[in-house]
């Protein structure tokens, strides 16, 4: 391990600590706080895939209300939870049954601002999925929101709650990588995320009888009902979802935004993608098979400048000359982070033999006791979560949600973070906050 004083290694600790460190909600004047004995009732919104374990992995609290506009997945989870009442709006959910103190919501991505930010104005806890929202300025508005209700919120990357998080901020505390330059996070999951790169589709098949299409489509422009959209097919398509990038940047990205403390804002974001040869036909509606997304982040304090690069679709970085010529690279998931002086792939340094010539970091931050437990505690007082709304989960995914109007637009973009506008495209400025269909308000 290069040598580094005390004051150096002390500093940095300290920062990646900042990073972590999360005071008491009870300090933060937390509305509708339980005893930590006394159990939480907990709604379900969208219960289908992760809804369900979203659910599931709260079950130690009391499940009392269950929502979802399919009747069939609405009555399979009924079973698990014999005492909770039966919604297929979450709206009309809110509004009459009244014992709820926290909700999850699971929905796809363009109705998690919806059911959020409903909760948060009635004074209720929310865990949602990632992306926190479908756009920058609902990310924007709900972090707002959560802010001024003082409710206690999660985004649903739970890896950030794991060891490996951890251990990427020690090591980079540590100065094992001395000074940080760039990161780069990928995945390769096509085809299970979602249909990319099909233009719409013209059959119009008949809406099954035990789903609420209207419901379902909710604040996105309406689509006739098909089978390419619903069930778990509407991650690619732009109405619905966020693609590739908006799915798994925000599981990929976390640690290093905590442990390089990357609360600003980029200033310039751009993108490639296979979208780019694709007709407007195609490329105005789905996600791209395969993108390459870059934002650079400015100097701040004693952090130096930083590039964050997105790779997907079997696209990658080039191979680390130190990477050990049988070790597999740029397959699936995986975070790739360069300093001046070393690189962490996943959370260990390579090669293999510096990994083990340095051993594991000083422990500096405190561990967690798993995600989902994170967000009961601070819904009954405790500190808030670490993906908390208003601290984390927000600007994470506006940063995310950044990129994906890069690979819209095919430009680079300057962005005007503060302001919340790109100053040199009105395209990319028209994408940050897309109208909703008549009849759905934030």
């Amino acid at each position: 391990m290069s040598p580094i004083n005390r004051r150096q290694f002390v500093a940095g600790s300290a920062a990646a600590a900042a990073a972590f460190t999360i005071v008491s909600r009870h300090v933060l004047g937390g509305a509708n706080m339980k005893p930590p004995s006394e159990k939480l009732n907990i709604a379900g919104v969208g219960l289908n895939g992760m809804g369900s374990g979203d659910v599931h992995n709260c079950a130690s609290e009391n499940i009392v209300a269950l929502c979802d506009v399919d009747q069939n997945v609405l009555a399979r989870e009924a079973k698990k939870y014999p005492g909770a009442k039966l919604h297929t709006d979450f709206r009309k959910m809110l509004e009459t049954q009244k014992d709820i103190d926290a909700v999850i919501c699971a929905t796809p991505d363009h109705n998690h601002a919806m059911v959020s930010m409903m909760a948060i104005k009635m004074g209720k806890h929310i865990h949602c999925q990632k992306p926190l929202t479908h756009s920058v300025y609902e990310a924007r508005a709900i972090a707002k929101a959560a802010q001024e209700a003082k409710v206690a919120t999660q985004m649903g990357n739970q890896g950030q709650a794991g060891e490996e998080a951890r251990l990427i901020a020690e090591l980079i505390a540590s100065g094992a990588i001395g000074t940080v330059r760039e990161v780069h996070g990928w995945s390769n999951r096509y085809p299970q995320i979602s249909p990319r790169g099909i233009r719409r589709p013209t059959d119009t098949p008949k809406v099954p009888e035990t789903i609420d299409w209207n419901l379902w489509v909710g604040p996105s422009p309406m689509r006739p009902y098909n089978p390419c959209y619903h069930p778990f097919a509407w991650r690619g398509w732009w109405d619905f979802g966020t693609g590739c990038l908006g799915d798994i940047g925000c599981h990929q990205f976390s640690s290093t935004f905590k442990a390089l403390k990357l609360r600003g804002h980029p200033t310039t974001i751009e993108s490639s993608s296979t979208n780019d040869q694709m007709p407007p036909e195609v490329a105005n509606e789905t996600a791209p098979l395969a993108s390459v997304t870059r934002w650079t982040f400015p100097a701040d304090g004693d952090r130096a400048a930083i590039t964050l690069t997105w790779w997907d679709g079997g696209m990658k970085p080039a191979r680390p000359d130190e990477l050990e010529p049988d070790r597999k690279f740029g397959v699936d998931d995986g975070l790739y982070i360069i300093g001046d002086k070393g690189k962490i792939l996943g959370h260990r340094l390579i090669p293999e033999s510096r990994a083990k010539e340095v051993g594991k970091p000083p422990q500096i931050l405190p561990r967690s006791p798993g995600h989902y437990k994170e967000w009961i505690e601070a819904c009954k007082g405790g500190k808030p979560a670490g993906s908390d709304f208003v601290l984390h989960a927000a600007h994470l995914a506006e940063v995310v949600l950044l990129g994906n109007i890069a690979i819209r637009t095919r430009e680079k973009l300057s962005w005007d973070g503060p302001n919340m506008k790109f100053t040199n495209s009105a395209a990319a400025s028209a994408l940050l906050n897309p109208p909703y269909r008549e009849g759905w308000t934030l």
